[in-house]
């Protein structure tokens, strides 16, 4: 049995023993391997009791028709893939960029790319020509599989050496996917894969710079995946459902890695537009066992009855944001069973969670995972109760930890040194349990007060009329910022200055006078992320702006403009 065996059977064996499992975890030694081939091939694709298993089942939320390969079927066309990459002059080292939805040849050529050894650049399919430009330039691809509506994107960008590959219909310049299905079913590799070669490398969410370019490694998402398998709580046998869109970090850490890593079958509907009643109905239709969704869809399945689908369902978890206590405890109400929440980035796998069996504390994303050594610490790298997540590196280095951010000519900054900072603050309480806060850059003061945009966001979405809210700083002469927030509201709700009214009387009851909400905007959408997230950036770079054209402004009421609002006292704790 490898290390890497025994560290998965280790955490297999205390699902619900998190003492046991955080005492008693090693990371596998950093030996060379292959993900793809020593587990993937060699154990799922060959034992018995997996190999006719479905790996993945895609199902059409429209059509209802649906794919189920084995994992002994991925195993061989995946060896065709890299066969044919390999025949067309890619070699170990040698950068691929992957531009699919969630189709089968994105996880054929993914397991391909590990097996050959290349560098992935998963992307996901809303890319602007101009970011494709940036992936293709700074990724130095040399290749890019594409679905054939990407095609067009690529008209004038250049790359005549490009080798283009395209799933779908054929296209001038482009060599169709099919061809693919010619090459011999038997991979052989060209040497060992070791530990720190390069696997992946994702091009992380920009701001006011270009993204900044993660590297991980053949050791760190594979592996490092044994914390987010522990997380999520999976078994061999289940069928996982991970609300996540191809391109972006969370779509491998839960459609790939970790319910492979179990020997769980990748669940994933496909549908035009969110559906949350036929996607509801698919859950218990096919028997998914396991689901973790980001809070923006979890809001949308509390809009419906959920005592009336009936589900197989024996975890459910959330990530991306914090969850509210009221999403929590309607989901419970319907299926006995509590929300988990967790915390992650593109850099890591999971590191903090609220794993299975137990006690969760409504409003922490847990304690941190096995194999990760979490510290909160103060601007100076002090201890703190509340303050930045930080990793500790060297002999306590986590397996899932990027091997940094590549910089010009493949240099490597950000995870070295004796610690590793996330830019994420959390509090600490007595028992372990973190609490997110915010991003560093999230975190603002006003009046010299610290405030965080999730705890007012959650007392907000306490309001009925309430559907989603960002919280953002507004620049104020006299106390540098305050909070303003942005609403988009349930469906049943009028954008009127009675809505308005109602919500900030809400707040005054709830909140202390100095971090209480005093502009309001009802709006109609809040930007967000491909994976749900809202874009609090953006929304701050209105209010800094002074942004009146954006075309996401919506009707904004300020508190002073209220009359009413003096009458009602505010709540001082």
């Amino acid at each position: 049995m490898t290390t890497f065996q025994q560290a998965r059977s280790f955490l297999l064996d205390h699902r619900t023993d998190y003492a046991g499992a955080v005492a008693g975890f090693r990371w596998p030694d950093p030996v060379p391997f292959n993900w793809a081939l020593d587990w993937f091939d060699a154990e799922l694709a060959s034992h018995a009791d997996s190999r006719d298993r479905a790996a993945l089942w895609i199902v059409d939320g429209a059509t209802g028709s649906e794919v189920k390969p084995s994992f002994a079927a991925l195993s061989k066309r995946s060896n065709q893939v890299a066969n044919y990459l390999r025949a067309k002059g890619l070699k170990r080292g040698d950068h691929l960029l992957l531009l699919l939805g969630n189709v089968v040849p994105l996880w054929e050529t993914m397991l391909a790319a590990i097996k050959l050894g290349l560098v992935t650049i998963p992307a996901t399919t809303l890319l602007t020509p101009e970011e494709l430009r940036d992936r293709l330039d700074r990724g130095r691809a040399k290749a890019v599989v594409a679905a054939a509506d990407q095609v067009a994107k690529f008209k004038d960008l250049g790359g005549d050496d490009l080798l283009r590959i395209v799933v779908g219909d054929p296209q001038d310049g482009w060599r169709g996917y099919d061809e693919t299905a010619q090459q011999p079913e038997a991979f052989t590799p060209d040497g060992p894969t070791q530990a720190d070669d390069p696997m992946l490398l994702y091009f992380t969410s920009g701001t006011t710079a270009k993204p900044k370019l993660v590297r991980h490694s053949q050791r760190s998402y594979p592996v490092g995946a044994l914390s987010t398998m522990f997380w999520l709580g999976l078994q061999p046998g289940d069928v996982h459902l991970n609300i996540s869109s191809p391109g972006w970090a969370k779509h491998a850490w839960s459609c790939l890695f970790a319910p492979w890593n179990a020997g769980a079958t990748v669940f994933v509907v496909n549908q035009p537009r969110f559906d949350a009643k036929g996607l509801l109905t698919t859950i218990g239709r096919c028997g998914v066992t396991t689901l973790c969704a980001p809070p923006t869809v979890w809001r949308m399945f509390i809009q419906e009855k959920l005592a009336d689908y009936k589900v197989s369902l024996r975890e459910v978890c959330g990530a991306g944001e914090p969850l509210n206590p009221e999403v929590i405890d309607q989901v419970k109400s319907a299926w006995g069973l509590t929300i988990r929440d967790g915390y992650g980035q593109t850099e890591t796998t999971a590191m903090v969670g609220n794993s299975p069996g137990q006690p969760v504390k409504i409003g922490s994303m847990g304690r941190p995972l096995p194999g990760y050594v979490v510290k909160i610490t103060d601007a100076d790298g002090h201890p703190a109760k509340e303050g930045e997540i930080t990793l500790a590196l060297g002999a306590a280095r986590p397996a899932g930890l990027m091997q940094g951010y590549q910089g010009e000519g493949g240099k490597l900054s950000g995870a070295d040194g004796e610690t590793y900072r996330s830019g994420d603050v959390a509090f600490a309480d007595d028992d372990g349990y973190l609490t997110f806060v915010g991003r560093t850059d999230d975190v603002f003061k006003s009046s010299d007060y610290r405030i965080s945009p999730f705890e007012l966001e959650s007392v907000l979405l306490e309001h009925d009329a309430v559907a989603e809210a960002a919280v953002v700083p507004s620049p104020d002469p006299i106390k540098l910022a305050i909070p303003k927030a942005y609403v988009l509201l349930t469906a049943d709700a009028d954008r009127s200055r009675d809505t308005a009214l109602s919500i900030f009387r809400h707040m005054q009851a709830r909140m202390a006078p100095f971090k209480r909400i005093r502009k309001l905007e009802l709006v109609t959408e809040l930007p967000k992320t491909i994976s749900g997230k809202i874009r609090r950036v953006h929304l701050r770079r209105i209010e800094h702006d002074n942004d009146h054209a954006d075309s996401l402004r919506g009707v904004e009421f300020r508190e002073e403009d209220l009359p009413e609002l003096k009458a009602t006292p505010a709540k001082e704790g």
